[in-house]
Formats: structure tokens, sequence, C-alpha cells
């Protein structure tokens, strides 16, 4: 699966999920639909994610798997919402700002007020990573000077 994904989600988006990889295995049709599904145990594989991962997911209310008797069915579309969750996470999102940019996917079919809070968001992001980027050079300075001290008094 690819990891060009973006975090705000579109129709393109969910279409990679599946595209990028056609050779998964264990796919089973849906009765009702002419709709591929995966089972937990191949999306967990393919993402590189545990089980239980995928259940904390659907317990928070990131995803929502169809189920088939007592069986996780994972659809394109599911798999395309954990790679932005992923996406998300690697970002430096918290869960929670997460669902809040997937529910406003939901609720907000022209997605202006999901990129409003996602473009708001990235900025207080860039700021923090700014900061952090500024503390990480001060300290790496400062390393740098004890070790170059320490040399020289071994040196003596």
């Amino acid at each position: 699966m690819g990891n060009s994904l973006h975090l705000a989600e579109d129709d393109e988006t969910l279409k990679d999920a599946d595209r990028d990889n056609p050779t998964h295995k264990g796919r089973t049709r849906a009765k009702d639909a002419d709709l591929q599904v995966y089972g937990i145990q191949d999306v967990a594989q393919e993402l590189g994610l545990t089980l239980r991962t995928l259940r904390f997911y659907e317990k928070e209310g990131l995803i929502a798997p169809q189920r088939v008797g007592s069986t996780r069915a994972y659809s394109r579309r599911e798999i395309g919402r954990i790679q932005l969750i992923l996406r998300g996470k690697r970002l430096g999102f918290s869960i929670k700002e997460i669902k809040e940019f997937l529910d406003l996917y939901d609720a907000d079919p022209e997605h202006k007020e999901q990129m409003e809070r996602l473009i708001a968001r990235i900025r207080e992001r860039l700021v923090d990573l700014k900061k952090q980027r500024s503390a990480l050079d001060l300290t790496i300075d400062e390393l740098t000077t004890i070790e170059v001290e320490a040399m020289a008094k071994l040196q003596r």
C-alpha cells in the first residue's frame, strides 16, 4: 500500500489503499455489494500493525469495519482511513485530533471546515517542532563543547 496519502481524505486516497497492492490474500466479496473486503490479519500485516492496534482504532471510533458474522471485514475505505490515521500519528497529531479530522470529513461534504482546522493544527505543530529543533540544536552544541573540552583534558 502506498504512503502517498494525504491527511485530508478524498476518493483518490481511498482508491490508493487497494490499487497500490493488488496481491492481498484472504479477499472476500461482500454479498450485498461488489466490494472487496480484507480480514483483520491481512490488514494488520499489510500495514505493519498489531491486531490490538486495529481493535483500539475501532474502539476509539476511528474506523468501523463491517462484520461478517464475528469476523471484522475491512473495506478499501477503512484501509484508507487507517492509512490516514498512521500518517496523522507520524506527523505528531493525537488520536483525538485525528478523530476530529475524520469526523469533519464525514460531516462536511465540501471539507472546508476540515481544511481550516487542519491548517490551524499544522501551524500549531510547526511552532512546536521549531521550538523542539531549537532546543535540540542548543543541546547538540552544548554536548559538542563538553566533548571537545573532555578530549582536550584527556590529551594533557
